[in-house]
């Protein structure tokens, strides 16, 4: 193996594709077994929706949230049966965080799903209350959207990379936002096609609950450090893991600052588990020179070993 110095990173919603998992499942005892144990775990089977869909389904958080922190793990454990390396770091965006905490050793798989599972449900529900939506700002001075949402009454959502912001909230602010940025000379925004205004202050009723749901929880502390996005740093103390896994519903997730922060420990590669890709590309604006790899489907597997092992 040419670097033992590997981080691992795990994707986040919106990443979501029918059938992902599949093809791992049948190529992996490891990843069969944790479907297995995910749909054991859930009221229904998460493996359904996962493996046959429909999309639209599959996209609703209480499903999509599940169905991803399933899947990214699945997709570890295929590569850990081939690969058995451990990180240095962990990290992951959004509800990928959750994945990220698991693998670090901080909750069990299954008490990782009934939190995500709870997570997903309370956004869920926060989306049908409210009229919420997000844009992806591109290209554009961070300062200057943080200042234009703060006069808008919107909220910046994602710093995800150089060139890459997200912004979040009611409706009629995101587009008031939208407006002021384009009138001051931002030429690219993509509207998102989301449930509801994540990692806004529309989404406070389900941290409110959530809280009281991780109160409850076991979190230990972690084998490595975990990357958090509210922080944009490296966390190891489980009180403090635990309040910034329910501070991100409604926090800014500082994806770029995670990834720097992991970089700080001399990681030589990282590995990015779930569907997609989202995670790598990011990297290519973060820093090009770090070799990135993905484990998503059973072809991405047999590269990522190869590659590591060459």
């Amino acid at each position: 193996m040419t670097t033992t110095r590997i981080g691992f990173m795990f994707s986040g919603q919106g990443a979501q594709t029918v059938g992902m998992g599949a093809d791992l499942v049948a190529a992996s005892k490891g990843a069969r077994e944790l479907f297995e144990q995910a749909d054991q775990v859930l009221p229904e089977p998460i493996s359904r929706v996962c493996f046959d869909g429909p999309l639209a389904a599959l996209t609703e958080s209480r499903n999509c949230q599940p169905a991803i922190y399933a899947m990214s793990l699945a997709a570890l454990a295929a590569f850990r049966e081939r690969l058995p390396c451990a990180p240095i770091v962990c990290g992951g965006l959004s509800l990928g965080e959750f994945a990220a905490a698991q693998a670090a050793g901080v909750f069990s798989f299954a008490d990782g799903l009934g939190l995500i599972a709870a997570r997903g449900r309370l956004m869920g529900d926060a989306c049908q209350a409210t009229d919420g939506t997000m844009a992806a700002i591109l290209n554009a001075d961070p300062e200057l959207v943080a200042t234009t949402c703060a006069e808008h009454d919107a909220d910046v959502a994602n710093y995800n990379c150089p060139g890459q912001i997200v912004i979040s909230g009611g409706r009629p602010q995101v587009e008031a936002a939208i407006a002021a940025l384009k009138a001051a000379g931002v030429g690219k925004i993509i509207p998102l096609q989301v449930d509801g205004a994540f990692h806004s202050r529309l989404m406070q009723s389900a941290a409110d609950q959530f809280s009281g749901v991780l109160e409850a929880a076991a979190v230990g502390v972690p084998s490595v450090p975990l990357a958090q996005n509210v922080v944009g740093g490296l966390v190891t103390d489980p009180a403090a893991i635990r309040g910034n896994l329910c501070a991100q519903i409604t926090g800014s997730v500082r994806w770029e600052g995670c990834v720097r922060a992991m970089l700080g420990l001399g990681v030589e590669a990282l590995v990015e588990f779930g569907p997609g890709k989202v995670l790598s590309g990011f990297m290519r604006r973060i820093d090009p020179t770090v070799p990135t790899y993905n484990v998503g489907t059973a072809e991405d597997l047999e590269k990522t070993v190869a590659e590591l092992t060459d």
